[in-house]
């Protein structure tokens, strides 16, 4: 890190920092806390969206899936399809329902038991799967940058973890949803670019896209976008049944995601914001996913080296270690400048996430918990409590980095996948079956998240404890912890599902007025024309650019390597 670095990385923390005091300047209320004041446009509710998902997990996680598995974790990235079903389906129920969080919306549409569950759920899938994969992420790249700064590269790992927490946490509970929404659109712009970059340099010292195919293709089983149903890791038919879970309860029912929709100034501005960011998620698989391979392709070339992964006693266990990929190709790779820019990069996405999920998490407790259990506490009162719950779960999330390493055998983008694919399949089915089946009612509702939930965390407990390389004995928990993650995502649905019709059908289906409103049957009743004519034909065009987009991904990257 040059002089010229640590000044393009001064600017842009001095570029933010201006921007959350402007747009914090007045926190009057919870709605303007949680909700930015609900009159945001659609430019920054798309920004937000989309740097609320890219963390630095992605960048420094994703990338080493790149060079490790290739194209296998594409199709997560190509989820952008499942904005189209957010902005058509969903946001119009969590628009006109008024509702500050996603648990809210449950509890109008079941019961306080299934919100609460809720609720609790989504706050023990931030500390897995959000905070500390995201601090872990973006301490490893100070680590990698800064070894010697601090005294040594452990040193560094943690001032990184500390010092992005404070720094993010300050502005973000001082300036709310606000500070958070516009924020997001210039972190956009310069994660793009910034990743944007990488792939330029990356392909340069190779000779051009033409001859990193070449290379690729050399190793086409491996980085196959497809891959056969006797891959032990992503078996073509387990993507497909995973992923689309996974997408669903992340982009259509997640707090995390979903808050940004609920700022917009009306419906048809939500609706597009969705999209937009729906549109900017097509980006990820080119600017981050495709500088893995190309670290990969350079490392075989010997242009750079990757360090080899090693276990915890100094052994050799992988040649080459994904997540030190991003890292290497930023100390060896950029010149003097866009070095800081990357780096700048980095902290963008590291600092937007974190700032979402703190303000989400805030919301989620503030609002669904304590709200719940104390209803005359003031608003002010409220936004106090919300930010000592951010405090509480920074901290477990940070506790759980050690407890994570032993889990995130693939690397930390599919350690991510796997927990989710664990956490998604009873709240998808929920929300799914709930939206669209007036039938299901509050008890089925509460015992399918229950079961679902209660099974995820069995098996998360059993994969981090046992199977090939950790306890072996007795084989059959050996044998549950080996199981590939994308089918037990969907056993975890099917469970999960057959739960909640099940014990719908053993008990008193809900009346009419209780799904008034709430089911997509009856919002279409009873549609006074504003969703109709929310869905206008930019909306229609801009999800048909989104899906031909995604489609022109596929068809491309399913037969790129021959």
């Amino acid at each position: 890190m040059t002089v010229l670095d640590w000044i393009v990385i001064g600017i842009y923390f001095g570029m933010i920092a201006g921007i959350a005091w402007w747009a914090g300047r007045k926190q009057e209320s919870m709605k303007d806390y949680f909700l930015g004041g609900r009159n945001a446009g659609w430019f920054v509710i798309g920004a937000s969206i989309f740097t609320s998902n890219i963390g630095s997990e992605h960048i420094v996680g994703l990338a080493g899936q790149g060079a490790s598995t290739g194209m296998a974790m594409a199709h997560w990235e190509l989820h952008a399809w499942v904005l189209i079903m957010l902005a058509y389906f969903f946001v119009p129920f969590y628009y006109k329902s008024g509702v500050y969080t996603i648990p809210e919306f449950l509890e109008k549409r079941f019961n306080a038991k299934a919100r609460g569950i809720l609720s609790g759920v989504s706050l023990v899938a931030y500390v897995f799967t959000k905070v500390s994969v995201t601090v872990y992420a973006g301490a490893l790249v100070f680590q990698a940058l800064l070894p010697d700064t601090f005294g040594s590269p452990e040193n560094a790992f943690w001032v990184g973890a500390f010092a992005t927490v404070i720094l993010t946490g300050i502005y973000t509970v001082l300036g709310g949803m606000r500070a958070v929404l516009y924020t997001s659109a210039p972190q956009a712009i310069i994660l793009v670019i910034g990743s944007g970059f990488i792939t330029f340099f990356g392909l340069g010292k190779l000779g051009g896209w033409s001859e990193f195919v070449n290379i690729c293709s050399a190793n086409a089983e491996q980085f196959a976008l497809w891959r056969p149903l006797s891959d032990p890791e992503f078996p073509w038919l387990g993507v497909m049944i995973a992923s689309p879970i996974i997408g669903i309860w992340y982009w259509c029912t997640d707090q995390y995601i979903v808050q940004r929709t609920l700022t917009a100034k009306d419906l048809k501005t939500a609706r597009t914001g969705s999209l937009f960011g729906g549109l900017l998620k097509v980006t990820p698989v080119l600017i981050f996913l495709i500088p893995g391979l190309l670290g990969w392709a350079l490392h075989q070339e010997g242009i750079i080296t990757i360090p080899p992964k090693l276990d915890l006693s100094g052994n050799v266990i992988a040649p080459i270690n994904g997540d030190q990929v991003f890292p290497t190709l930023v100390t060896t790779l950029l010149p003097s400048g866009l070095r800081g820019l990357i780096v700048a990069c980095l902290l963008a996405a590291l600092m937007s996430s974190l700032a979402s999920l703190f303000n989400s998490s805030a919301s989620l407790f503030t609002v669904d918990i304590y709200g719940k259990l104390f209803p005359r506490t003031t608003d002010q009162q409220l936004v106090v409590v919300g930010r000592i719950a951010t405090t509480v779960v920074v901290g477990l999330g940070m506790i759980w980095i050690p407890v994570m390493a032993r889990i995130s055998g693939g690397g930390l983008y599919q350690y991510l996948q796997s927990v989710q694919g664990y956490l998604a399949p009873p709240i998808t089915a929920v929300f799914i079956l709930g939206l669209f089946w007036r039938r299901i009612n509050g008890t089925g509702a509460v015992w399918g998240m229950s079961v679902g939930f209660v099974l995820g965390m069995a098996k998360l407990t059993i994969q981090a404890l046992f199977g090939e390389g950790k306890i072996e004995n007795p084989a059959f928990l050996a044998a549950i912890g080996d199981f590939n993650f994308l089918y037990a995502t969907g056993i975890l649905l099917a469970l999960s599902t057959i739960t909640i019709i099940v014990a719908s059908f053993l008990t008193a289906p809900p009346s009419a007025e209780q799904v008034k409103g709430l089911t997509y049957a009856s919002i279409r009743e009873e549609d006074d024309g504003d969703i109709k004519a929310s869905w206008d034909g930019w909306n229609k065009a801009l999800a048909g650019l989104v899906g031909l987009l995604v489609l022109g991904m596929y068809l491309y990257f399913s037969f790129w390597l021959g």
